[in-house]
């Protein structure tokens, strides 16, 4: 049965065991400058400040009353951007329990209660029948071959609005995913080892 850790309130708030790596800051909106701790974990990878703002400038005719879907969700720098500029909702999606727990207790230090932290595996999450998001971050572990699944999931279990926006950051030696075709690309960008893509997905008609 999944974790759902949703209607966050300051009576949730634990201590993790972990020792924090470091901070994230928010770049943008009503939490704009608020640094949240991020945690110890294999492959997290929180996106740069730079990166971000970046994104977030492409985003920025749509992220309001948007719902968003983190599908790998790490330290939450997209998702609780995302938020900072008043998105509808964010789901967030994280693997490692204690992760998990810290973005818990990072969304109720903001009182983000349109924030929903699921403690989950994402392709088995995804494997479920969905309802559409509008914008879609995909920044899976490197060197885990997750991106292509995720894609297909996304597609086949009804995740996607018709015309969403998706997100996308690889290492830019992997060269290995092939995005659907009705994926157009809208943005795209290289920073150090990263290159990172902004697709708007365009409804196939039927026949």
């Amino acid at each position: 049965m999944q974790n759902l850790l949703c209607n966050i309130n300051a009576g949730m708030i634990k201590k993790s065991q972990h020792h924090t790596l470091g901070q994230v800051r928010i770049i943008g909106g009503q939490w704009r400058g608020r640094k949240l701790p991020v945690l110890t974990s294999p492959g997290l990878r929180p996106t740069p400040d730079r990166v971000r703002e970046t994104l977030f400038n492409w985003l920025d005719p749509m992220i309001q009353n948007a719902r968003c879907l983190d599908c790998f969700a790490g330290s939450g720098a997209l998702g609780v951007e995302a938020l900072s500029r008043y998105a509808k909702s964010a789901t967030l999606l994280e693997l490692e329990n204690n992760v998990a727990q810290q973005l818990i207790n990072n969304l109720a230090l903001l009182k983000a209660e349109d924030g929903c932290v699921i403690n989950t595996n994402t392709l088995n999450w995804l494997a479920q029948t969905g309802q559409p998001y509008d914008v879609i971050f995909l920044d899976p572990p490197f060197q885990q071959e997750l991106l292509t699944k995720t894609i297909y999931l996304l597609e086949k279990r009804n995740w996607l609005a018709d015309e969403a926006w998706i997100y996308v950051e690889t290492a830019v030696k992997d060269t290995r995913v092939a995005f659907p075709s009705h994926w157009q690309l809208h943005r795209e960008k290289t920073a150090g080892q990263i290159i990172y893509r902004l697709y708007i997905r365009r409804h196939l008609k039927q026949e």
